[in-house]
């Protein structure tokens, strides 16, 4: 008796660690499902960054440029109306530099100026027709000379020219202007004028794609339109009538004259 009921003791002893391995062995697949995901979006970062890069390169070098192309007619304001021969790289100081190449035909010069600081130099591009026009009218208006002293005057006046304005540069050969029958310029004066008068001549003929010479004389046809100026030569007509009538009164009395002596002999 007492050796049966010690077998089944040991049995039970036996199946209890079979029990405890079984659920151990569950969790170990789940290990690799959560690790493929994650190399997913490493993947698709760099796809990305090439695309941008060369869109910002072009945005720079428009606004560098600021529009302006080769074989281009600008204004430079120092200078005038030029030409943009090229847009050419120089390294200077280990640096690369962009620069237009302007030439000016009138001047026989050639300047290179950086696309970087086209804006500083105050360069521009041809004025528009309408500018143009509005540029002409002013030439007829009437010349406005301040009372001050000459030097002060002149220091304004080449302010205009240096401007690049056109409007500016026309109001310039409307003050100085002076007709045949209007008093002489001081050399100056002259110097002045003609400066302006070149300047503005200059934009002129290449936006109306006309000559010089055609353009100075459309400007002296406005300036001779100006009401100080029809007032000036209806004051030298005058002028010349009176100095007529004072000949012959001359002549009169010369006779006179001549007669009192003719009698005291």
């Amino acid at each position: 008796m007492p050796n049966k009921t010690a077998k089944p003791a040991a049995k039970a002893t036996v199946s209890k660690p079979a029990a405890a391995k079984a659920p151990a062995a569950k969790p170990a697949p789940k290990a690799p499902v959560a690790a493929a995901p994650a190399k997913a979006p490493v993947a698709a970062k760099p796809a990305a960054k090439p695309a941008a890069a060369p869109k910002v390169e072009e945005k720079k070098v428009v606004t560098q440029r600021q529009g302006f192309k080769a074989n281009e007619f600008v204004v430079y304001p120092a200078h005038g109306v030029g030409q943009i021969l090229a847009i050419e790289e120089q390294e200077i100081a280990g640096a690369k530099l962009e620069l237009f190449v302007i030439n000016f035909i009138k001047d026989k010069m050639t300047l290179r100026v950086p696309t970087a600081k086209v804006a500083n130099v105050g360069m521009r591009k041809l004025s528009e027709p309408a500018l143009v026009k509005k540029a002409l009218e002013t030439l007829k208006g009437r010349a406005r000379v301040k009372r001050t002293m000459w030097s002060r005057r002149a220091q304004e006046y080449e302010a205009k020219i240096n401007s690049g304005d056109i409007v500016a540069i026309a109001e310039v050969v409307r003050d100085l202007y002076r007709s045949d029958s209007q008093p002489e310029q001081s050399y100056s004066e002259r110097q002045l004028y003609e400066a302006a008068l070149d300047r503005l001549s200059r934009e002129i003929a290449v936006v109306q794609h006309s000559t010089e010479t055609e353009a100075v004389k459309e400007i002296e046809a406005q300036l001779a339109k100006s009401p100080r100026r029809a007032n000036a030569k209806a004051e030298a007509a005058e002028g010349e009538a009176d100095s007529d009538v004072e000949g012959g009164d001359t002549d009169d009395t010369d006779g006179d004259d001549t007669t009192v002596a003719d009698e005291a002999a």
